[in-house]
């Protein structure tokens, strides 16, 4: 374990070592089972445990009442863009949704395959997706309010969310989950896909507020409706064990050793600053996201081009700074800095970068 990086890659990412080295003890004979934890079945008793820990710590660390219910899902967030607006809404009633780039627009185009009235009361496509827009409309007729809390491509976030009244917010939380604290009452459904904040790749995280479960409609295929995983528990079919037994130990190291939301927000407050105040400081580095729209979680930026960007890049990686191109779709730099990204990793990374501008500006 000398050997590993300071990885920013952007998902699947960084991992805490704490978690990774409990797995480690876990692959070959699980709880003094016989079994590695990839060999045990779902419907044991041993696995009941590590579903039912990883669903009290979701609820410890979110603060979810009686009213939530935690899913383990599989499909990532890409097949919730599409089984949020199938269950959650007829087709006549509107479903609102405010487009602040990439997943959130991939979001709007599955509602309307499904041939949903969607309405698209907020953007920032003018400003190609640089900001999170403010006094978002509400209006009362519509079934939710669909946000993207966090948009790891533009490296925007939200500050504050949208205050809807009785229209239940429902947001896809996949970046940013588990970053701070917040308050999940407006909320009638929130998924996460673990590989960027809260585990492996191969599981999603779906609470879902349990009066959305009412407008489920009966027609639906059976796998595709959140009332048949709410009422399996999760083990309709076979979950990804070895994901979700990740995710408890993730959340077993945000709980435990860094003490839970309120601390890790600090922290991430901490490493997103070291950063951006450096970026600010300098000319050499120009941050895309506007200053108040900014992520703690994704800070995506460019340097004067783009041959220096992919030397950047590459001497980065040999300087043991790995993750750090920006997405296929933008180009650029991104350094993705979640939760188990320490502060020494963002200190290190902005010594490099206090380096590369001196040699090369």
């Amino acid at each position: 374990m000398t050997e590993r990086i300071y990885n920013f890659n952007p998902g699947p990412a960084m991992l805490p070592l704490p978690a990774l080295e409990e797995a480690r003890e876990a692959l070959v004979n699980f709880k003094g089972s016989g079994m590695s934890i990839l060999e045990i079945s779902h419907r044991s008793a041993v696995f009941e445990e590590v579903l039912q820990s990883a669903i009290a710590r979701v609820k410890r660390l979110l603060g979810l009442d009686d009213r939530f219910l935690v899913l383990f899902m599989q499909g990532g967030a890409s097949l919730q863009f599409a089984l949020v607006p199938m269950n959650l809404a007829s087709d006549a009633t509107p479903v609102d949704y405010v487009d602040t780039g990439t997943w959130s627009t991939k979001a709007i185009k599955e509602a309307r395959i499904l041939g949903k009235n969607v309405r698209v009361v907020a953007s920032s496509q003018d400003k190609d997706y640089t900001y999170i827009p403010e006094n978002i409309p509400i209006k009362s007729d519509a079934a939710y309010l669909h946000i993207t809390s966090n948009n790891t491509i533009r490296g925007t976030q939200y500050r504050s969310f949208p205050k809807a009244g009785d229209v239940p917010l429902v947001s896809d939380m996949s970046s940013d989950i588990f970053s701070r604290v917040f308050d999940p009452a407006p909320f009638g459904l929130i998924y996460a896909g673990a590989q960027k904040n809260a585990g492996p790749a191969g599981v999603t995280l779906v609470i879902v507020r349990k009066d959305m479960l009412e407008r489920v409609p009966a027609h639906l295929p059976t796998m595709l409706k959140y009332t048949t995983h709410a009422e399996k528990n999760s083990l309709y079919n076979t979950p990804p064990c070895f994901a979700i037994f990740m995710v408890d130990l993730v959340l077993k190291w945000l709980e435990e050793d860094m003490g839970g939301l309120a601390k890790m927000e600090i922290v991430n407050r901490e490493k997103a600053s070291l950063l951006y105040d450096y970026m600010d400081s300098q000319d050499f580095y120009r941050g895309t996201a506007r200053p108040d729209s900014r992520s703690w979680m994704n800070v995506t930026f460019r340097l004067p081009s783009a041959d220096l960007e992919k030397k950047f890049i590459e001497e980065a990686q040999r300087a043991g700074l790995g993750g750090l191109k920006g997405h296929r779709s933008v180009g650029g730099c991104r350094a993705s800095i979640y939760n188990a990204m320490p502060v020494e990793g963002v200190r290190v990374l902005v010594e490099f970068m206090k380096e590369f501008a001196a040699k090369n500006g």
